[in-house]
């Protein structure tokens, strides 16, 4: 029977809803650890409560504490898969951190819940469930960090949150998912050709990350020059397009050698340097503009931040959002 790893950060899967006000809120004790005995049949269970916060709380403080929690206990108690469960707000983020950090090809499965505990047709304990039977899946080692929701497994770089409320909140836009959860086992049908991961130690760096929209000007980039700034994520129009009351202030924040990653405000497709006209991609691109290569804006932000730990050449950091 495999060994593994339950660690419980908190969430709606681990809250309750008072039944008089409709409040949704943390308890003294985790609900789910109601669940852990259903779980012995598919897993030798080890279960680690390293925080409780709501995931807005969640900063790289606690996504460094779970990446070094994970690699201390592959070490210490030689496990053969990790389940994190995680609000669902920042549970994207958290993910894709853990995927370009981690360093083992153990399955880490992260999950969570749209439902409290005691709401009607709770989902937290049944995602727990499958998330456990993803993690002790053979197929499952080597594919990266997986979310799995409502039955679906995706993979940490593709996923994103596309509803606030509907427990099917979690897909993949561009791929879809890469497997699913079913009574009759856990199975695959893609697999990720790609992946990589950067051994960091620390997170320092102060990343920003602006949404462009109609009209925008070069002032957000001036009043955010003076917030410390280490680099800079945009959500550009289109195919990797900017206002052109933009350009001035943000080839100046190149020219200081702040890195500025462009990816697209669009749920599908890359950014590419296509236009040519005052503000468009080509132009943003003989600037000195960082393209990504499909990662959505707050994946990106947390890329660049670990990215940062490890080099601050342009070039370098070109390459690594091209993966």
């Amino acid at each position: 029977m495999k060994k593994i790893l339950i660690i419980h950060t908190g969430g709606t899967i681990a809250m309750s809803e008072d039944k008089d006000t409709g409040a949704v809120h943390p308890n003294g004790q985790n609900p789910l650890h109601q669940t852990t005995d259903a779980l012995t049949s598919i897993a030798d269970i080890i279960v680690e409560e390293p925080f409780q916060l709501p995931s807005p709380h969640i900063n790289s403080n606690e996504m460094l504490k779970l990446k070094e929690l994970i690699e201390a206990k592959i070490i210490s108690e030689q496990i053969d898969g990790v389940v994190i469960t995680h609000g669902t707000d920042t549970l994207e983020e958290t993910a894709y951190f853990l995927d370009i950090t981690v360093q083992s090809d153990l399955p880490i499965v992260i999950t969570g819940a749209m439902r409290s505990s005691n709401e009607l047709g709770a989902d937290g304990p049944y995602n727990l469930i499958s998330a456990v039977r993803v993690a002790a899946s053979n197929f499952a080692i080597g594919k990266g960090v997986l979310v799995v929701f409502n039955e679906e497994i995706h993979t940490a770089k593709n996923v994103t949150k596309t509803h606030t409320s509907n427990i099917a909140t979690f897909q993949s836009p561009q791929y879809g998912p890469i497997g699913i959860v079913s009574k009759r086992g856990v199975a695959f049908h893609h697999t990720p050709t790609i992946r990589e991961t950067y051994d960091v130690r620390n997170i320092s760096k102060n990343v920003i990350l602006l949404k462009a929209y109609a009209g925008m000007d070069g002032s957000i980039i001036t009043a955010v020059r003076t917030l410390n700034l280490d680099g800079l994520v945009i959500e550009a129009l289109g195919q990797g397009n900017l206002p052109p009351t933009m350009v001035k202030e943000l080839k100046e924040l190149i020219q200081n050698g702040i890195p500025v990653v462009l990816v697209s405000r669009c749920f599908n497709g890359y950014v590419q340097d296509v236009y040519s006209y005052e503000g468009g991609g080509r132009q943003l691109k003989e600037l000195g503009v960082i393209f990504s290569n499909g990662l959505n804006g707050q994946k990106a932000r947390i890329k660049l931040l670990v990215a940062l730990e490890k080099t601050n050449n342009h070039q370098e950091l070109q390459e690594m959002f091209l993966k």
